[in-house]
């Protein structure tokens, strides 16, 4: 049998599995996610995440970009890193990558088959829980030296909550998945708090004093030693442009250099990432504490390692722009927080420009509070929706923008809604696709076979 049959028929078997994500509600409760489950699996597996080194990242916002910045700078320090996220952008195997590279389809569809038995001993077990365990076990196979695991959600019942990590980091927390961990900051940083194991140090990104206090209160119950950016390391912008940004860097320790730097000739750590916007500096900056952290508690990294890796991350669908001119951007922003640094961004590098939206987002996300941030930029928006169960029909998107007095228009597709806004940009707005991880996913496929290969910056390129 080929390859591409076998890789669909292997995802159909992931799939068939309780699969949480996709289903328009659910309870997140110990009844549903239960980490005794995946401990028992895990150790049917013999426990293969027990065979290196960790960091683990949960947040609302940014814990992707930071895993992605992680992963970069440990490969870059000659290490064999593994990388778990999710949702992948355009292909599962995505989720699971080693030294920069996912799973190959055969790979994938060789661990699945291997893991049946084991997943057929295991009643009600999930997909997320499935796919976490295949690269809790392929890192094994592949001998990485360290490993970074983004958090899927929450974090105190996630099934990435089983490992022992060498460094825990949290990046910023806001309002999001309210019904599943909490209706205030305090409650949902509580939930992404219990990722901190004792005694692991823990680096926390800038947060409001509500989920700050939270998860200092957690931190101090499990002697979990606690580095916050914004308090422990501080950083400024010095320059941005459309290639990337640069920035330094600094412990508050070396405060006092830092003052008088005039006087000694002392500058801080100056690094550049391709990653755009204010907000990709703060994850730079918790990515920089976390590695040296992370470098004090055993896992080698080098500054030329650091360095190197930031400047060639890749984490694509973020702020990631297609096409020059007419500008064509696509984004994840997926909740109103991302929203409003999506509208600082636009601020940032195209100051009062018109924009076509393209916009689609599921069902349980704060529509009116992302159109609101967004509103002083918008035209027109065009809504559309990708192929997830609990995406948002396009005409209640539409009946929403009206209600707040922003024309907009529904489309059948995302490829309709490509065309539609292509048309109302007429050459002098920006088109800009954003909603969901899932509408920037669809949008970027459609784009990519649309646009030749010297205008669209292809995945896993910088810009």
């Amino acid at each position: 049998m080929e390859i591409e049959p076998q890789y669909q028929e292997t995802l159909d078997y992931l799939y068939s599995h309780i699969d949480y994500s996709l289903q328009k509600t659910f309870r997140y409760s110990p009844e549903k996610f239960d980490l005794a489950r995946m401990r028992d699996f895990m150790s049917a597996l013999g426990n293969p995440e027990r065979e290196y080194k960790i960091l683990h990242v949960a947040g609302t916002k940014g814990k992707g970009s930071v895993s992605a910045l992680c992963a970069s700078a440990i490969q870059k320090s000659g290490n064999r890193v593994g990388l778990y996220t999710s949702p992948h952008l355009q292909d599962y195997a995505e989720r699971i990558q080693v030294d920069g590279a996912p799973i190959s389809h055969a790979d994938l569809i060789a661990l699945v088959e291997e893991i049946k038995p084991f997943v057929a001993a295991s009643p009600e077990i999930t997909t997320f829980e499935i796919t976490t365990a295949l690269a809790f076990l392929y890192f094994a196979r592949l001998g990485v030296d360290t490993a970074v695991l983004e958090v899927g959600l929450g974090g105190r019942l996630d099934a990435t909550n089983v490992c022992i990590p060498n460094v825990t980091v949290i990046t910023s927390i806001s309002y999001d998945h309210t019904d599943l961990l909490g209706d205030t900051l305090a409650e949902i940083a509580g939930e992404k708090a219990g990722i901190i194991k004792s005694e692991v140090p823990v680096v926390v990104s800038p947060q409001s004093e509500d989920a700050l206090q939270a998860i200092k209160e957690i931190a101090v119950q499990r002697q979990a030693p606690l580095t916050q950016v914004g308090q422990d390391y501080h950083y400024r912008l010095v320059e941005n442009s459309l290639e990337g940004q640069s920035f330094q860097i600094w412990h508050s320790s070396e405060g006092e250099k830092y003052v008088s730097a005039g006087n000694n000739g002392w500058q801080p750590v100056q690094l550049t990432i391709p990653l755009l916007g204010i907000h990709q500096l703060e994850n730079a900056a918790t990515a920089y504490a976390a590695l040296l952290v992370a470098r004090e508690n055993g896992i080698e990294i080098s500054d030329l390692g650091i360095q190197t890796g930031f400047e060639s991350v890749s984490w694509p669908g973020r702020f990631e722009i297609l096409r020059r001119d007419p500008p064509l951007i696509i984004d994840s922003a997926h909740n109103r927080d991302s929203a409003q640094k999506l509208q600082q961004v636009l601020e940032d590098y195209y100051p009062g420009e018109p924009v076509i939206l393209v916009f689609g987002a599921s069902e349980d996300k704060d529509i009116e509070g992302m159109f609101a941030e967004l509103r002083p930029h918008l035209t027109r928006i065009v809504a559309t929706k990708s192929t997830h169960p609990r995406a948002t029909d396009p005409d209640e998107l539409v009946e929403i923008a009206q209600e707040m007095e922003i024309p907009a228009v529904s489309s059948s597709s995302i490829e309709e809604a490509l065309d539609q806004a292509e048309l109302l940009a007429e050459g002098e707005a920006i088109t800009l696709v954003t909603g969901s991880i899932f509408v920037a996913a669809a949008a970027r496929s459609a784009l990519n076979e649309r646009l030749g290969e010297r205008d669209f910056i292809k995945l896993g390129s910088k810009l």
